[in-house]
């Protein structure tokens, strides 16, 4: 059997995210930056003779169906690919965090799979996969930290000049989850930022702008501010990502957290500039 161990699949972070308005059909027009960083999960794939598809879990209880398995599938499906595999997920990025876990592991196996099955799909092509299963899929294929706006869709990589530089970060996910729709639709969310600019962030980077999901997060999830205050208090300057409820701080110096108090999942990690895997697919047949 061939078969591919440890390939990752990477969080992100926001580095800011402001809402500018609201389409008529409901969706939420946006800007912000999604950084990668080295937190990721681990996805281990060997290929089925039989055709089937199978998920085993390493180090966590995953839900039944998750996003590697609808990942395979729709590849199989658009495909017509006969191929099987059995998926084995270490994961270690926590769920309801808004670091895009879930995008980020169906982003990988799309392109572990597509090497794997040698189907030879550019990444548009599965880009256009990735989007039925995740909003968040098409920017961990792109494999490059972006500034993104529109709903979601329109995701524009970084010049070398624009990047936010090395740094280390402390993450701090807390017991509870958030529902990414129960913040979009709170009457609390402001949806009218004004417009922000890439030249406006590269001259910021970590200290630009803001995240507006963060007041109503805090408001339905108060575990949240309880965080930030605790980063704060070691001179840190906290914010959620995504729609959380984790909160990260860029920490110029090694600090201790064994104060924390317990349930919550703390880690330091690194920026990254590129996606680990973004060598494996063509931009084009």
């Amino acid at each position: 059997m061939q078969a591919l161990y440890d390939v990752p699949a990477p969080a992100k972070l926001n580095l800011f995210l402001h809402i500018n308005g609201r389409r008529e059909d409901g969706y939420h027009l946006l800007q912000s930056v999604f950084m990668l960083i080295d937190w990721h999960d681990t996805l281990h794939f060997e290929v089925r003779s039989d055709g089937q598809l199978s998920r085993e879990d390493l180090n966590a209880e995953l839900p039944p169906v998750d996003l590697t398995l609808r990942a395979a599938q729709a590849l199989k499906d658009a495909t017509g690919s006969r191929a099987g595999v059995h998926i084995g997920v270490c994961k270690n990025i926590p769920a309801q965090a808004g670091m895009g876990g879930g995008s980020s592991d169906a982003a990988s196996t799309l392109l572990a799979l597509n090497r794997l099955w040698n189907l030879g799909l550019s990444r548009a092509e599965l880009e256009r996969i990735g989007l039925t299963l995740g909003a968040d899929v098409p920017f961990f294929l792109r494999g490059h930290n972006a500034w993104v706006e529109g709903i979601g869709e329109i995701i524009r990589p970084l010049g070398s000049h624009e990047q936010p530089p090395p740094s280390q970060f402390v993450v701090v996910k807390p017991e509870a989850g958030l529902e990414t729709k129960a913040i979009f639709s709170s009457p609390l969310l402001k949806r009218d930022s004004s417009h922000a600019t890439i030249l406006g962030f590269a001259a910021a980077h970590y200290g630009f702008g803001r995240n507006d999901l963060q007041p109503v997060a805090e408001s339905l999830c108060p575990e949240v501010k309880k965080v930030t205050n605790w980063l704060k208090s070691k001179g840190l300057h906290a914010r959620m990502t995504g729609s959380g409820s984790a909160v990260f701080a860029q920490m110029p110096n090694a600090i201790d957290f064994q104060d924390a108090p317990s349930g919550w999942k703390i880690k330091t990690c690194g920026n990254l500039i590129i996606h680990p895997l973004a060598g494996w697919v063509s931009e084009s047949n």
